[in-house]
């Protein structure tokens, strides 16, 4: 009976050592989030003869430095950022690629990406995107038998039709969350990449391109 409990003891020492292991403490390095998706192309139908420029995001929010942290359940944090330390400059790509592969009318766009810090052509652009990043953040909470993972995105876009010179500016916010037993930085990866793809989803719903410009739909 003895050797009994010591065995039963011993296993739950072990289950209650794995499904912790995951909130060890963390020594401080920085995770590398990659938030490219793989878009599923629209049915190829000839492309309107509308050029798009997307400058890149500027950066507002107040902790620039980082999208989050993970706080470990013995001590200690894991950071997250995206790949580049630019999620400006991410989110851009992001709705380039998105709009490359099926934007508006589920069809596909003519895209171009003006980097950070260069300045964009536009010549030959009919509707020029930039946009402002209020909140962009993922972060992880470690706690007995789970990790909580949360993210967020605030976003203001603003479209310039340089043919009459209007305007359109919608702001795009949302937030996820889940709980994951066995936990990796790749959770976090999901999350945020989700809520970004959910972001540019509203924007597109919310908006339209008429005769080479960009309309509110409501």
């Amino acid at each position: 009976m003895t050797k009994t409990r010591e065995r039963l003891g011993i296993g739950i020492l072990c289950a209650a050592s794995l499904l912790m292991g995951t909130g060890c403490a963390g020594a401080g390095k920085t995770f590398y989030l990659d938030l490219q998706q793989k878009q599923a192309a629209a049915q190829y139908m000839e492309p309107e003869p509308v050029k798009i420029v997307i400058e890149s995001f500027e950066d507002r929010r107040l902790e620039k430095t980082r999208l989050g942290l993970r706080t470990h359940l013995w001590g200690g944090v894991t950071y997250f950022n995206v790949a580049g330390e630019r999620p400006g400059d991410v989110v851009a790509q992001a709705l380039a690629d998105r709009l490359k592969a099926r934007g508006w009318k589920d069809r596909a766009w003519t895209v171009q990406v003006a980097s950070s810090g260069a300045v964009a052509n536009l010549s030959d652009a009919d509707i020029v995107i930039s946009g402002q990043l209020l909140d962009f953040s993922a972060n992880a909470k470690s706690r007995l038998f789970s990790t909580a993972v949360t993210t967020s995105s605030k976003m203001v876009i603003t479209a310039r039709n340089l043919s009459d010179k209007s305007s359109t500016t919608r702001t795009v916010e949302g937030a996820q969350r889940d709980t994951v037993v066995w936990f990796g930085e790749e959770d976090v990866q999901a999350l945020m990449a989700a809520t970004l793809k959910d972001g540019i989803d509203r924007y597109l719903a919310d908006t339209t391109i008429e005769q080479k410009a960009l309309r509110p739909t409501r």
